[in-house]
């Protein structure tokens, strides 16, 4: 509503809306909503049909009349010649005395003043709009957030571009230099193949010449028609060898290859792979229920067992031993101690454990007599490095060669026959630099956590059954912004998910069963170096931990862990 300032601060005056000529306005009616001069409100509006009950205020006071307002000169919508004199809640009506008597008197509690029925229904009309200020404020931060969404998103897909662009032109690189080498040792195995064959015919061809040479001598002697001559000279024509030099050639000859053209799948080439939006990521909270005294450095592997007797196998890296023990309230019962190099572990239906201890062969350590022997699960020329049972009972063994250089992971049956070997990608690149720790999914797909023990940041790769890397996970880009990511376990859980623990940042990483991260775990006052994961059979997660680096001390502990969503 205007106020004598705003009308002062108008761009064109206005004149008294009755006499249109004075320009001095001094007063307003609120029921006619008419700005008189002084005149026309003394003169004029007096003789407007109940004019007596309307409101005149001063200009000065126009945006006051609500704090001012009048409620005994408002008619009765059911009585024309009665004012309303109260509101009744019940009916939410104004009413007069006559409304009253006839229709509210059982509505005696519900009666109230015209006042406070005002004031009631403003604070309705405040609480809506606050409501509608709070529902513009969200609205305003979801527009904010699109806004930014929209500008991340358009970044994303400049820098996407960008990838694809350079990834073609390395792919053509790769492309280019491989047809090269291809035309090359064509051209080379060429060479030598014709150089090899045309030798061997220069000498035939001239062993050709030599059998023509000497026919034709013998030629000429049949023509001599001189008897003196003919004897005179055939002794010495048959000291000659009239035998066709033999020439020492091969059966069969190299031939030059031929062309077979590989096969360019999506996979081979590049894909747009859905990427999970940071929205979706949660975080989990861990409970520790128990938690377990060793004496041992670090507790790099961890294998319950069966669960019959609450017994486990624990092995540490450091202090080259492995023990089983058994649960026994909060404490660890040792059974059995074996020392020995350990370099991975998995454990067997029998409850007995397979051992990668720095050989080519895995060991198997019997849980009765504590006893290692030789498997038939064998990487010859590598060292095993991993190793992992999968759940329709193959045995997968990560290998490595300092020596010649490579690294593989290797899929093999109960009769240790290599069914698959993991080394290269599609473009004949190494996939690992030291396959860790192995899990797999019931998918089939094989997650490799991927990390050099001398290197301070690692991945996880997963591997489809057909061969292809599907995914690769370097961490988290908050939790890892300062200190890499360094996956020293991986292992999956009873939904199918994969835990993997980043032992530096005191953080657990959870991926689903293509690697995408699913949720997350980072707090450094609750579990402190996870070092290695594993569930038991009725599905309670166990975290072996170590130690902080110079530390000396031999009591890593083991918690009993609940994993919950935030």
């Amino acid at each position: 509503m205007a106020s004598s300032k705003s009308i002062q601060k108008g761009q064109i005056p206005i004149n008294c809306q009755l006499c249109e000529t004075e320009k001095v306005i001094r007063w307003k009616c609120i029921e006619c909503n008419l700005l008189m001069c002084n005149n026309c409100r003394d003169i004029i509006h007096p003789k407007f049909k109940n004019a007596n009950g309307h409101k005149i205020v001063d200009i000065q006071d126009v945006g006051l009349q609500n704090a001012e307002m009048e409620f005994t000169n408002i008619k009765c919508s059911d009585h024309a010649e009665q004012f309303s004199c109260l509101f009744c809640k019940k009916c939410d009506s104004l009413v007069c005395p006559t409304c009253v008597s006839k229709v509210h008197k059982k509505h005696a509690n519900d009666l109230i003043e015209i006042s406070e029925a005002y004031e009631m229904k403003i604070d309705i009309l405040k609480k809506g709009q606050n409501q509608l200020e709070n529902g513009k404020a969200s609205i305003t931060t979801e527009k904010d957030q699109l806004s930014r969404l929209k500008t991340t998103e358009n970044s994303k897909h400049v820098k996407v571009r960008q990838d694809i662009f350079s990834h073609q032109k390395t792919l053509k690189t790769i492309i280019d230099n491989h047809f090269e080498q291809l035309e090359r040792e064509l051209d080379r195995t060429s060479k030598s193949v014709l150089q090899h064959i045309e030798h061997h015919l220069s000498l035939i061809v001239g062993s050709i010449e030599e059998v023509e040479n000497k026919n034709g001598e013998l030629k000429n002697y049949i023509c001599i028609t001189d008897a003196s001559e003919f004897f005179k000279n055939i002794r010495k024509l048959e000291e000659k060898s009239f035998a066709v030099p033999t020439i020492q050639t091969t059966n069969t000859y190299d031939s030059i290859p031929k062309f077979i053209a590989g096969e360019i799948m999506q996979s081979n080439v590049g894909v747009l792979q859905s990427d999970v939006k940071p929205s979706t990521e949660r975080r989990v909270n861990t409970v520790i229920n128990k938690t377990f005294q060793t004496d041992l450095s670090v507790v790099t592997y961890l294998c319950p067992g069966s669960n019959k007797d609450m017994a486990m196998w624990i092995a540490c890296d450091i202090d080259n031993k492995v023990n089983r023990v058994k649960l026994d309230g909060n404490k660890l019962k040792l059974l059995s101690c074996v020392k020995t190099e350990v370099y991975g572990m998995a454990i067997l239906q029998s409850d007995d454990v397979l051992l990668s201890t720095g050989g080519s062969k895995l060991q198997q350590l019997n849980m009765s007599t504590g006893k290692l022997t030789e498997t038939v699960y064998d990487v010859n020329p590598f060292l095993s490095t991993a190793i992992h049972i999968t759940s329709g009972n193959k045995v997968v063994v990560g290998g490595y060669s300092e020596k010649l250089r490579r690294r593989a992971v290797f899929v093999m049956n109960a009769n240790g026959k290599h069914e698959t070997v993991y080394e290269h990608d599609q473009l004949n690149q190494p996939v690992f630099n030291y396959p860790k720790v192995i899990t797999s999914t019931r998918n089939g797909n094989i997650h490799v956590a991927d990390c050099h023990p001398s290197s301070d940041s690692g991945r996880v790769v997963v591997l489809g059954q057909g061969g292809d890397i599907i995914n690769t996970y370097t961490g988290h880009a908050h939790i890892n912004k300062e200190i890499q990511f360094r996956p020293v376990s991986i292992v999956t859980t009873p939904k199918d998910d994969v835990i993997v623990p980043d032992k530096d940042t005191h953080s657990l990483h959870i991926l689903d069963h293509n690697g995408h991260l699913m949720a997350y775990h980072s707090d450094n006052n609750v579990i402190l170096y996870p070092c290695t994961l594993a569930f038991t059979p009725t599905g309670h997660l166990y975290i072996g931990c170590g130690r902080t680096k110079g530390s000396t001390t031999k009591e890593a502990k083991i918690h009993e862990v609940t994993i919950t969503e935030c």
